[in-house]
């Protein structure tokens, strides 16, 4: 039962935990849990925000916008997360719990009683049963000494009796979750993250391994498709009850031929068949190594390779949702690697699986933020089913925008959303809009592989190609080969054709038309003009004429809706006309 504790006992509460292994290794979570226990305590509870952990806890500016950087919650989902592990764990018998609520930052203190003194209690509360009773008033005043007497071997059955069911009742609702996980196919993978072994002379390295492990868990964090959380060191004492069905771990050595640089390499274990399925390596400066930013880039650099839905940790899930009828099978996660095949080959099969996936959630699942905003996606895609099939262009985009509205109402924090909401405003041509967007996307997911590349194709348009050849690449690095979706070669195709590498301007063009028509096809247009080859031109005119959106709004009217880089429109204009596009083709409907 919740209660007003005594403030000792609350410290005491407090010191148990910080000396917990778990949160004692994360120096970070130990200053969070210190700072809102000590506020709580001091009567300031009220003043316990988001803006004053990111200033007083994280070190972040005064012109910190919760909004923009959602460090306060990611580092709040993990502080509760090692709450409940602990509490479940080692302590469980304590009699002062420190709990964090969700959706605040204010902590609560319990109250309880430990288990043997409440099963007392509820065995002297017990009214006696009628036979007890007559038992009782027929003993004698002075049991014989070594007699046991009924009542009391009823009693101590009894007792036994409540215990028992005092545990099977604490312990049922983390059987039936075994259970329920057991049956449903493909959770969140889980994933154990092992502090990184140290093979350097140095031992300074040893305490930002452990800052490494921390980084990498609180990076998978907003990815929502993978269960992270820490493991203690590789091959030591740590506790590793918590099921995980991957183990990440990595080492750390020294390349003295390579300049005095380190190198970090990481390894995922899929721990069912104690196989090897993944691995990266990396080499790093000592000064990248110390740094606290340069933690935070490897940290990022390994979930990025690693966590993304058409990474390793979800291929069984692929292929499961490539099989499979998933009709009374949905749940939140295989709805999401459903709608990322979507992304890689964007056909009207996959999106109707999309939208019956998404009707076949529990409501509340429904009404989640990533949901709608999916399902708003395919509707601007013109992908929306029965209600997107009767509506204009511009009716279909004004509704999808209003959807992606109560995306953003109901989870303002998740990347996802704000990667459909960038695209959307490409769509309806607000550029400027769309790049906020696209930034708040990879700020609050670095590892978001699907915005960056969006992101990359969008750069590439409105004349930012540097930028946009880092960002696709880095993308397209970070995806397996046989993974990496044809869209995703759309600003290189641009950026080859920009530096006159015709060859691989082609390659990827052709690339990119497979799901996007509209630049894809235009930019192999331009490269056959280039080449000045005749049956190339003839047979790449043809597949511009025919995209639909063409057809309906003329050919460079749509592509003036998408780009706004004036030299690359200039240099399409010319190019079909050089290919022999009428110049009523250009600005009007066909």
């Amino acid at each position: 039962m919740e209660a007003d504790p005594d403030q000792a006992g609350v410290n005491r509460a407090l010191i148990r935990l910080l000396d917990w292994p778990e949160i004692a290794r994360s120096p970070l979570l130990a200053r969070f849990l210190s700072y809102i226990v000590e506020r709580q305590l001091a009567g300031e509870g009220q003043n316990i925000k988001a803006y004053s952990i990111a200033v007083d806890v994280f070190g972040r500016s005064p012109d910190f916008d919760p909004q923009a950087d959602p460090i306060v919650r990611v580092q709040a989902r993990r502080l509760r997360s090692l709450l409940d592990e602990y509490y479940r764990g080692p302590g469980a018998d304590d009699e002062i719990q420190i709990q964090l609520p969700i959706g605040r930052y204010v902590p609560h203190f319990v109250s309880r009683e430990p288990p043997a003194a409440a099963a007392r209690a509820e065995v002297a509360s017990s009214p006696a049963a009628p036979e007890e009773e007559e038992a009782q008033f027929e003993a004698p005043t002075k049991a014989a000494r070594g007699h046991v007497t009924v009542s009391w071997f009823v009693l101590v059955v009894l007792s036994l009796g409540v215990v028992a069911l005092v545990y099977a009742l604490s312990t049922m609702g983390q059987r039936q979750e075994r259970e329920a996980a057991r049956a449903a196919p493909f959770e969140l993978p889980a994933v154990r993250v092992m502090e990184f072994q140290n093979l350097v002379e140095d031992p300074i390295i040893t305490p930002t391994l452990s800052a490494l492990a921390v980084e990498l868990v609180t990076d998978f964090g907003p990815m929502l498709t993978v269960d992270a959380f820490l493991g203690g060191r590789a091959g030591g004492d740590g506790a590793l009850e918590r099921q995980a069905d991957y183990m990440l771990s990595g080492v750390i050595r020294a390349r003295p031929a390579d300049m005095g640089r380190f190198e970090v390499s990481a390894v995922l274990t899929d721990l069912s068949s104690n196989s090897i399925v993944w691995n990266w390596s990396s080499l790093i400066g000592p000064e990248q190594l110390k740094s606290r930013g340069g933690i935070e880039t490897l940290a990022q650099d390994v979930v990025l390779n690693l966590g993304g839905v058409r990474g390793p940790l979800h291929a069984q899930a692929r292929d499961f949702v490539r099989r499979t009828d998933l009709a009374g099978r949905e749940n939140f996660y295989l709805c999401g690697v459903l709608f990322v095949l979507y992304r890689t080959t964007p056909t009207v099969g996959l999106a109707e699986r999309v939208r019956n996936c998404a009707e076949g959630l529990p409501e509340d699942e429904q009404r989640s933020g990533n949901v709608i905003a999916g399902l708003a996606s395919l509707l601007a895609e013109g992908h929306g089913g029965d209600v997107g099939a009767v509506l204009l262009r511009e009716d279909r985009l004004a509704m999808a925008d209003e959807r992606m509205a109560q995306a953003l109402a109901a989870d303002p924090t998740s990347s996802f959303v704000w990667e459909q909401r960038a695209r959307l405003d490409e769509k309806m041509g607000q550029h400027e809009m769309a790049e906020a967007a696209y930034g708040t996307a990879r700020q609050i997911n670095p590892a978001n592989i699907d915005a960056i590349a969006s992101h990359a194709r969008h750069l590439a348009l409105i004349g930012r190609l540097d930028t946009a050849i880092v960002a696709a690449q880095r993308a397209i690095q970070a995806v397996p080969q046989t993974q990496i979706p044809d869209w995703y070669y759309c600003a290189p195709a641009l950026a080859a054709l920009d530096g006159g590498d015709l060859r691989n301007a082609r390659t990827y063009a052709e690339r990119c038309a497979r799901v996007d028509t509209e630049l894809g096809a235009v930019l192999a247009l331009l490269v056959a003009v280039e080449q000045d080859e005749a049956a190339a031109m003839d047979r790449q005119l043809s597949r511009v004429l025919e995209v639909p959106s063409f057809r309906r709004n003329g050919i460079m009217s749509r592509m003036a809706e998408r780009a706004t880089d004036d030299d690359l429109l200039g240099r399409m204009e010319a190019g079909l006309s050089s290919a022999g596009v009428p110049e009523a083709a250009m600005y009007s409907g066909y």
